[in-house]
């Protein structure tokens, strides 16, 4: 993140030959919206005086025709490589305002940032570092996106194996190109399924990234005559795109999870952390998961977890602890997927992880054994709950949970719960080809 000034910007965006500003902000879906303004607005644009018509917006309120503000942030200034290097593109990420000068409330971008506020206020601040994982896929000869692969490769397969290696490669420079520190990219389990990991940041400055970062590597992908898609399971019979959220706690310099002296690593606040997570997990599930096809992947069977369980070594574990050499110790959770709206992610992860360590919370015991072939029955038995099975279910736990709303608002909930409650009564009315060939002959 870079402290710009607006002199700066200026003679760079002079310099750089910069003929266009995208204007951009995320809506309550995780979809990045914009406006483009040509350079000679850049002033206007930095004084907070470019308007947008937010009544047409998914998940913005739409009681009454409402201009909103664009306050764009000076240090999310980007030039996107991708664009034309003769009259080039710039991109501000922005916060959103309303008439009245006052922040929208709703705006997921404003929701992570209170959250980080109130935790810097006791001292905390979220260290965060996503796992996107993404399907590469051939497009047909119009264009529009397919299923289709022609490649076989694993877990960290290679050239000439790794067929998405090259596009993978142009993402990775792309994204170093914009400033990103990359920590490793490789091919996942399912063929056509990719990863690109970067580093440990604050918990609003990864979330700014993992929006960049999607547009990235959608719009490399269209070069390479590839769609990349984010969707959690495009796919029966292979793994899903998880966005798994690795984070730790810092306080005084210093990484709070970690603990020596702990068999893991971890400390005290570690434990209470994680309590605290698994406390409103389930409420969490709406959110971290936030489609129909969402739950897909998280059916038993595969990596994702279904099980809310956390472990040092069980890769099925909905919670993992690490202990690295350089970073110490840090949670893993493994639940949320590509699709769901990082803001709101991180969030609800920090507020859950506090209100552990506020209520001294104490984490249930390790799960050492593999419980994989356990019916749902026998898990309840031995005291092991589950993540809500659908959207439905994960809705109504969403709105059972007080911290959901306490930390959202009354107006995002109802909103939210409003607008994935048409979703879910839209798929239930459709009849799939597997309801088809299971019943039309036979009943």
């Amino acid at each position: 993140m870079q402290n710009y000034t607006r002199e700066a910007i200026l003679r760079m965006a002079e310099e750089e030959d910069v003929e266009f500003i995208r204007l951009q902000f995320t809506d309550m879906f995780g979809t990045l919206k914009n406006i483009a303004i040509p350079s000679s607005k850049l002033e206007k644009a930095m004084d907070n005086r470019c308007v947008i018509d937010a009544s047409s917006i998914g998940g913005f309120i739409r009681n009454e025709e409402a201009d909103m503000y664009l306050h764009p942030d000076l240090s999310t200034f980007t030039i996107l490589p991708w664009r034309p290097q003769q009259g080039k593109v710039a991109r501000f990420i922005c916060d959103i305002y309303q008439e009245d000068g006052t922040p929208y409330k709703e705006s997921p971008r404003f929701i992570l940032n209170r959250v980080a506020a109130n935790a810097a206020e006791m001292g905390y601040s979220l260290m965060v570092n996503p796992e996107c994982e993404f399907f590469l896929f051939h497009t047909d000869d119009n264009g529009m996106p397919t299923t289709t692969t022609h490649e076989k490769a694993g877990y960290m397969d290679l050239s000439p194996v790794d067929l998405g290696e090259n596009a993978r490669r142009d993402m990775v420079l792309t994204l170093e190109e914009m400033g990103y520190e990359i920590e490793s990219s490789h091919h996942e389990i399912a063929p056509g399924q990719h990863e690109i990991d970067f580093q440990f940041s604050d918990a609003p400055e990864t979330a700014d990234k993992v929006m960049t970062f999607k547009v990235a590597v959608r719009t490399i992908a269209k070069r390479h005559g590839l769609h990349a898609t984010f969707m959690p399971k495009p796919k029966a019979g292979v793994n899903g795109s998880g966005m798994h959220v690795n984070m730790y706690l810092m306080k005084d310099g210093k990484n709070i999870f970690s603990d020596p002296s702990d068999d893991l690593g971890l400390s005290h606040e570690g434990y209470s952390f994680l309590a605290g997570i698994f406390a409103h997990v389930k409420g969490m599930t709406a959110l971290c998961n936030p489609l129909v096809n969402s739950y897909k992947r998280l059916a038993p069977g595969f990596e994702a977890p279904s099980d809310i369980t956390w472990s040092s070594k069980q890769r099925t574990a909905l919670v993992r602890v690490q202990t690295q050499r350089d970073e110490g110790a840090r949670l893993e959770l493994r639940s949320p997927d590509s699709s769901a709206n990082p803001y709101l992610v991180f969030a609800l992860c920090l507020a859950a992880g506090l209100d552990g360590i506020e209520k001294n919370l104490q984490a249930p015991k390790e799960l050492k054994e593999n419980i994989r072939k356990l019916s749902r029955e026998e898990k309840e038995n031995a005291g092991i709950d589950t993540l809500p099975e659908n959207l439905s279910e994960a809705l109504e736990e969403f709105q059972k949970d007080p911290l959901m709303r306490a930390v959202l608002g009354d107006t995002f909930t109802k909103c939210y719960v409003k607008a994935k409650r048409k979703e879910w009564e839209s798929y239930m009315e459709q009849v799939s080809e597997w309801e088809i060939e299971q019943y039309l002959y036979r009943v």
